[in-house]
């Protein structure tokens, strides 16, 4: 599992003001929620940015004095404007308690479809799983060896441990194989050949009638 150690300080004041000018300085104010409550802490944009712009699922472990905490991101806001992170609530991984994440979805195989011609189109990138912390992974995935041109894979087709359970619905579409415009024009063509095509046994068109 990918960890970003993140540098944490503890603040004391909070409110609107003390927050604004927290950022001032060029922090971001936060709250770590865990074992021992809820505790005001600030972090760097920074030290934040790999584990927020990216589509990877990582995991934080805050410094907090050289006390060390494993964490993931339970909510995060962004100015409406300049859409910088303004405030992130953390929560601590316990080793007993069961966490929601978002996790990526990935393909694996080789398509035959695909292959042919196909555009294989993503449909969800992540799923929510819940799990022990223990029991987390970077990525789960879907085999489309088997998938032909308009076929569809689902949630309920992912790959996982039964120590993982995904609460996304699972008739909801994941990958799906798109037929593309060359083969649509020629499976129509071919189509309107045979409906022009006379019946076996009918005479031509241009036949003279007996």
């Amino acid at each position: 599992m990918q960890v970003v150690t993140i540098e944490a300080q503890a603040r004391e004041n909070t409110g609107k003001t003390a927050n604004k000018a927290l950022r001032n300085t060029g922090r971001i104010p936060a709250v770590l929620y865990g074992r021992n409550g809820a505790q005001n802490v600030s972090v760097t944009p920074k030290g934040v940015k790999p584990l927020i712009y990216t589509p990877e699922f990582k995991v934080a472990k805050l410094d907090l004095a050289g006390k060390p905490v494993d964490c993931i991101i339970k909510d995060i806001q962004f100015h409406p404007v300049t859409d910088n992170v303004v405030h992130i609530d953390f929560l601590e991984m316990i080793d007993d308690v069961k966490i929601k994440v978002n996790i990526p979805v990935r393909a694996k195989g080789d398509s035959e479809a695909v292959r042919a011609g196909g555009k294989l189109v993503t449909a969800m990138r992540k799923v929510t799983i819940e799990a022990l912390p223990k029991d987390l992974v970077d990525e789960l995935f879907i085999d489309i060896s088997a998938m032909e041109l308009g076929d569809a894979t689902r949630v309920s087709d992912i790959e996982k441990p039964d120590t993982i359970n995904i609460l996304t619905v699972h008739s909801t579409p994941v990958f799906r194989v798109e037929i593309p415009r060359a083969l649509k024009s020629a499976a129509a063509e071919e189509e309107k050949k045979a409906e022009d095509a006379p019946a076996e046994g009918a005479p031509a068109a241009d036949a003279p009638a007996s």
